[in-house]
C-alpha cells in the first residue's frame, strides 16, 4: 500500500476531540479519499485506474477523507454493495476546487445566507457538502465532527478520470483490521496515519468551520 499507516492508539492521543476537521492523509498533491464500492465497479476502478463501467455518472458519488468514518458507513467492508474499499489519490488542486463550490446540505450549518438563498444554492451546486459525528472503531459516535463530500454532475465527471493519481484495493488491510477491532483487540489495530487538513485560503477554512489550532496550512 502507498498510503502510511501508524497504531490506532498511537494517533488517538494527538486527535483533536471536538470540532470540525478534515482528518485526512495528505502532501503538498494529493489527499487520500476512501470509498466502498461492489465488487464489479471496485474491480474495474483498480484495472483501469478510473471509474468506469457499471459506475453511474448520473448518481451522487460521496467521497470521505477520513478512514475510520469510512469504516462505520461500511461496516469495515460488510455491508452488502461496500465489499471492495478503495484509497483514492485525489489531487489537491481538486480536493480544493470541489470544496469551494460545496454546499452544505442543511441549511442549520449554514452561516451568514438567508434560507432562500441557501436552498438556490443547493438546487443549482453540483457539490454536496456535510459534517457528521466521527465514529471510532466500534462505531461509536464521537463529539469530533467528520466531513463527506457528495459530487455529481461535471464533478463526477472530473472526478472519474481527471483528478485522481492512483486507485489502491485496501480491501484485505480493511479486513485484518477488522478482525482486531472483532476481538477488542485496539491496541493491535493499525489505520491509514491521519492530521487535520487546513487550506491556504483562509475564507474557504473559514466557511468549513475548520479553523482551529491542530493543523498547519496547505
Amino acid at each position: 500500500m502507498k498510503i502510511t499507516v501508524k497504531k490506532y492508539i498511537e494517533q488517538l492521543s494527538e486527535w483533536p476531540k471536538s470540532g470540525c476537521h478534515i482528518m485526512a492523509q495528505y502532501d503538498n498533491e494529493k489527499v487520500i479519499v476512501y470509498q466502498a464500492y461492489l465488487k464489479e465497479i471496485g474491480e474495474f476502478a483498480i484495472n483501469n485506474q478510473y471509474f468506469g463501467g457499471e459506475f453511474s455518472l448520473t448518481r451522487m458519488t460521496w467521497i470521505k477523507p477520513n478512514f475510520l468514518w469510512m469504516m462505520y458507513r461500511s461496516g469495515w467492508g460488510t455491508k452488502e454493495g461496500q465489499e471492495v474499499t478503495l484509497a483514492i489519490h485525489l489531487k489537491i488542486t481538486a480536493f480544493h476546487n470541489y470544496l469551494q463550490h460545496a454546499t452544505y446540505t442543511s441549511f442549520d450549518q449554514t452561516e451568514g445566507m438567508s434560507h432562500e438563498e441557501w436552498r438556490n444554492d443547493l438546487e443549482n451546486s453540483n457539490i454536496r457538502l456535510q459534517w457528521d459525528p466521527d465514529h471510532d472503531p466500534y462505531g461509536s459516535k464521537q463529539e469530533r465532527r467528520a466531513i463527506q463530500i457528495g459530487l455529481r454532475d461535471n464533478f463526477i465527471r472530473s472526478f472519474a478520470q481527471d483528478d485522481i493519481l492512483l486507485i489502491e484495493d485496501i480491501s484485505s488491510f480493511v479486513k485484518e483490521q477488522y478482525e482486531f477491532v472483532q476481538n477488542h483487540q485496539l491496541e493491535n489495530l493499525t489505520v491509514p496515519a491521519e492530521k487535520p487538513f487546513l487550506f491556504k485560503d483562509e475564507t474557504l477554512n473559514k466557511k468549513l468551520k475548520i479553523i482551529n489550532a491542530y493543523a498547519h496550512g496547505h
